[in-house]
């Protein structure tokens, strides 16, 4: 039987780390993979979107997943996103994962071109084939990747026994309930919008898997725990801190990514900036990102 209660919980979306010229750093992806794990997190999702693996080489990706799993093997759960847009690069992405030793593999389908169903399955497949001894999660992004996980190709996917459930990103928080239904506990699926993680919970996720957790993770760790204690009302407090705290960082003329990482300073943890074309922070940030750290530090003295 598979061990599915290691994906019920927090797993933070891990960033990407550089050196200050710009190359992915193994010094601070360690470092970053510690911070987390003394956190209390439940599990690291490894190069994906908040990790930038759109921006990254196929031997970046594995410096990344080698260094975090220095750190992280045996202690934490590990998903590493492999998802590239060609499916030789996924696989070759998915065996080195497995031999890495990760939980699981994960995967967006294939951008700009608009496949259809039967491709993407046969991508998704593909790639698991790679990893055949490694679950395989669903990463359902629509309003990124330009295509939804409909129904029936969900259904189509699970005739795989690798597949384990979905990490959900899309925004009606009913999918979650929709995706949940067909499988019900034998299944894992995780809330992707952080805005919605009480809704996500309440309606039947597993666990979130969210680019925000990382740089506030005491608010979604006590999330998780009141929802799951049945305390609604104090859970959607925290949540309303958590969702001001992303306005205000999405305010930033830098990327999301960026002021995140320059938050983090502060923990004494360097990160380095984000790649181009994303927007780096700029001067005029500073105060609100001094803004946004002032919210955390108040947000987390509230719980």
């Amino acid at each position: 039987m598979r061990d599915l209660e290691k994906y019920r919980g927090i797993i933070p979306a891990f960033y990407a780390c550089y050196e200050d010229d710009g190359s992915v750093s193994p010094e601070r992806t360690r470092k970053f993979t510690r911070y987390l794990i003394d956190k209390g997190v439940k599990g690291l999702y490894v190069c994906g979107s908040s990790g930038e693996c759109i921006y990254q080489s196929k031997e970046e990706r594995k410096i990344i997943l080698e260094n975090v799993m220095q750190e992280a093997r045996g202690r934490i759960t590990v998903i590493a996103h492999v998802g590239c847009n060609n499916t030789a690069d996924s696989m070759e992405l998915a065996a080195h994962a497995q031999s890495e030793g990760v939980d699981a593999i994960a995967s967006i389908p294939p951008i700009y071109f608009h496949l259809p169903d039967h491709a993407i399955a046969e991508y998704w497949n593909d790639i698991s084939h790679a990893a055949p001894d490694t679950d395989f999660i669903i990463y359902n992004i629509p309003q990124l990747a330009g295509v939804a996980l409909s129904m029936p190709l969900y259904n189509e996917m699970l005739k795989n026994p690798r597949v384990i459930g979905v990490k959900n990103s899309s925004m009606p928080v009913q999918d979650i309930q929709m995706f949940k239904a067909v499988k019900g506990d034998d299944c894992v699926i995780f809330n992707g919008p952080d805005e919605q993680l009480v809704s996500g919970l309440a309606i039947g996720a597993d666990g979130g898997i969210g680019g925000t957790y990382a740089v506030m993770p005491g608010l979604y760790l006590k999330i998780k725990e009141l929802v799951d204690a049945g305390e609604i009302k104090r859970a959607r407090e925290i949540q309303n801190d958590a969702n001001s705290i992303i306005y205000e960082m999405c305010a930033c003329h830098g990327n999301l990514y960026a002021v995140m990482k320059e938050i983090l300073k502060e923990q004494g943890l360097e990160l380095g900036k984000v790649r181009k074309p994303l927007a780096s922070v700029i001067e005029e940030d500073l105060p609100q990102i001094e803004k946004c750290r002032q919210m955390i530090r108040e947000a987390a003295g509230r719980i």
